[in-house]
């Protein structure tokens, strides 16, 4: 669990620092297109946190929900990961 969250923090860290460069690419009027492009990276570092995160959700708190006779909170953990495929459209 603790590599799983280092990986999941060195991405989110990356993603903010690169988009704090993409802002000063915008303040400085850069090229749309490599700005475009340098965005589309930061979409990419939290996409794939995003991915471990849920990764992380599906094989500890799912599991263990679905293993339980809480009915209630079984329903609720799916309903929760229905949300989030919504979400990611």
């Amino acid at each position: 669990m603790q590599k799983e969250n280092e990986q999941i923090l060195i991405g989110l860290k990356k993603a903010r620092t690169h988009l704090a460069k993409v802002i000063a690419m915008v303040e400085e009027g850069k090229y749309c297109v490599s700005i475009m492009q340098q965005n589309l990276a930061v979409v990419g570092l939290l996409k794939s946190a995003n991915d471990k995160l849920l990764a992380r959700h599906l094989s500890s708190c799912f599991i263990s929900a679905m293993k339980g006779t809480d009915e209630k909170r079984k329903q609720q953990m799916i309903d929760e990961i229905l949300q989030l495929n919504k979400m990611s459209k």
